[in-house]
C-alpha cells in the first residue's frame, strides 16, 4: 500500500477516534434534554444518533444500545414503551451489574446486559476468551471488568482491574 494511502487511513481513524470521544463527551447534556413520559423515539435518534442494537421488550417496548466502548467508560440502554415514549435511561456499566454475571450465565445474556465490550482476546491453548468491558469507579477512577467463557460461550469466571490502557495509568512522570 502507497505511504499516503496509509496515511490517509491513519488520519481516518484518529478523526473516528476523536468523534468517538467527543460524542461520549456530550452525552450528559444529550440526557438531560431527554424527559421520561414526553421524549420520543425521534427525540433519542436526533440526540444519539442510530442505535448499536435494538433489543425488544416484554409487552412491545424497545431497548436501544447506545454504546460508548472501546474509548468511552459507558454503555447507556434506552427504553421506549410500547407508545414510543421515553420509559427509562440506564447506564449499564456498574458494579451492581457486574454482580450480576455468574459462572454458567450465556455471553449471549452478559452481552444483553453491558452492551458490547470494548474489547475481545481469543487464548486458544487455554481454550477460554476474555470479554472487556470499561467502566470507571468512581468516575475518575478507569477500570476493566472481565468476563472469560469458554468454547460453550458460557461464563467460566469474571475479575476487575486497574485499565492499564487508560491515559491515567499510562505513566509520563518525570
Amino acid at each position: 500500500m502507497p505511504l499516503s494511502d496509509r496515511i490517509h487511513r491513519a488520519a481516518a481513524t484518529v478523526l473516528a477516534a476523536l468523534a468517538l470521544l467527543a460524542a461520549a463527551g456530550c452525552d450528559p447534556q444529550r440526557l438531560s434534554e431527554l424527559q421520561p413520559g414526553v421524549s420520543t423515539e425521534a427525540d433519542v435518534r436526533d440526540r444519539f444518533g442510530a442505535p448499536e442494537m435494538i433489543w425488544e421488550e416484554p409487552g412491545g417496548a424497545r431497548t436501544f444500545e447506545y454504546n460508548r466502548q472501546p474509548a468511552g467508560q459507558v454503555n447507556y440502554m434506552i427504553t421506549l414503551g410500547p407508545d414510543g415514549k421515553l420509559a427509562g435511561v440506564r447506564q449499564v456499566l456498574t458494579p451492581e451489574n457486574f454482580a450480576r454475571i455468574q459462572p454458567g450465565m450465556p455471553m449471549s445474556e452478559v452481552r444483553r446486559m453491558l452492551g458490547k465490550p470494548a474489547k475481545t482476546m481469543h487464548f486458544a491453548l487455554k481454550g477460554e476468551t476474555e470479554v472487556d468491558w470499561r467502566f470507571a469507579l468512581p468516575a475518575t477512577s478507569p477500570k476493566l471488568f472481565t468476563v472469560v467463557h469458554g468454547p460453550d460461550q458460557r461464563v467460566l469466571r469474571t475479575y476487575t482491574g486497574d485499565d492499564m490502557d487508560a491515559h491515567e495509568n499510562k505513566g509520563g512522570g518525570r
